[in-house]
């Protein structure tokens, strides 16, 4: 495999389509070249695919979760690329594996072999391939940024996305009281089976003060919509609580009252991906208390277009996985 093309899925010229491209691995002194077994679909790549993501740039493979097999040990990859010295911030050359380096959807991937850990002993094959970008995403928010504590109550909103439950998860390995949200009563069902205290559905005016009514408000949120909900989360946090986030997808932050926030000496973190010493935490905490990343289905990789149509869809608890050998 050293000196032939690797086949991997890109966008187009035209960046308007998915297609099959080829392409020749460099092999540098510090990577390796390995065969993928299995990858997951990340809301990035549905981003990337409808052109709404910084620096795209055609045939350029996609895919930043993959689980590779070395020399017959399992491994997987650790996405996040160039996180520098500073463990509070990522550096300016910091990128997730997928774009603009080729990424997990292909037969193959060239990477450096400081990336590639043991895969957690207990996980399948497919879920150790959900497992990266989600599992450090919400590490890093969770637990490193907003400093979860056994005993607290977090609210994570959405639930039903890769990061979000496995946050879930992480949060009841440490013993917290865990609240949801979703659009969908039946994600919520699903949260309370692996074990969250309660969902709220936020198509529902009131939802944020039936919460406080129930609960009388939460030390942690975890969001990634933002938007003008994010008012609401603000009043659901008690006196010196924090409210992380990785993401925006709904747009600015609107109707924000900023004397709630001092006042109540509320911190704001900003959270993305995590540091290759985070990762290597990640997998010893999920390794630790026996978690299993939610897999939804598992797609062959053949069937790419229906596994993003299905992604878009947002039907998912959990994650989409690749079969890349299918």
């Amino acid at each position: 495999m050293k000196n032939s093309k690797i086949k991997g899925i890109a966008l187009d010229e035209s960046l308007k389509r998915l297609v099959w491209h080829e392409f020749k691995p460099k092999c540098g002194e510090n990577t390796a070249l390995v065969p993928i077994k299995y990858s997951a679909l990340n809301h990035r790549d549905v981003w990337i695919s409808k052109g709404k993501y910084p620096g795209i740039k055609p045939f350029i493979t996609l895919g930043s979760d993959g689980l590779v097999e070395q020399e017959g040990h399992r491994k997987v990859i650790n996405p996040g690329l160039h996180w520098g010295n500073n463990e509070n911030f990522q550096s300016s050359r910091f990128e997730v594996l997928g774009m603009p380096s080729h990424g997990t959807f292909a037969e193959a991937i060239e990477i450096e072999q400081s990336k590639l850990h043991d895969t957690p002993r207990h996980l399948s094959d497919e879920e150790a391939a959900a497992l990266p970008l989600a599992g450090v995403t919400a590490y890093r928010c969770l637990l490193k940024r907003c400093q979860l504590k056994p005993k607290e109550k977090v609210l994570i909103t959405g639930i039903g996305g890769g990061v979000a439950s496995m946050a879930l998860q992480y949060a009841i390995a440490m013993d917290a009281d865990v609240i949801v949200t979703s659009g969908s009563l039946e994600k919520i069902d699903m949260a309370l089976k692996l074990g969250a205290k309660a969902g709220y559905n936020y198509r529902e005016e009131d939802w944020h003060n039936a919460l406080i009514s129930d609960f009388g408000g939460v030390d942690v949120v975890i969001d990634s919509a933002g938007g003008e909900g994010f008012a609401n989360l603000v009043s659901i946090v008690n006196p010196g609580g924090r409210i992380g986030f990785y993401g925006g997808g709904l747009g600015n932050w609107t109707f924000v009252n900023p004397q709630k926030l001092f006042w109540r000496q509320i911190s704001i973190l900003g959270s993305t991906m995590g540091s290759d010493q985070d990762f290597r935490e990640m997998l010893d905490f999920v390794s630790l208390h026996n978690i299993r990343p939610v897999v939804d289905q598992v797609f062959n990789i053949s069937d790419y277009d229906e596994a993003f149509r299905y992604m878009s869809s947002a039907a998912q608890f959990g994650k989409i996985v690749f079969n890349n050998l299918g």
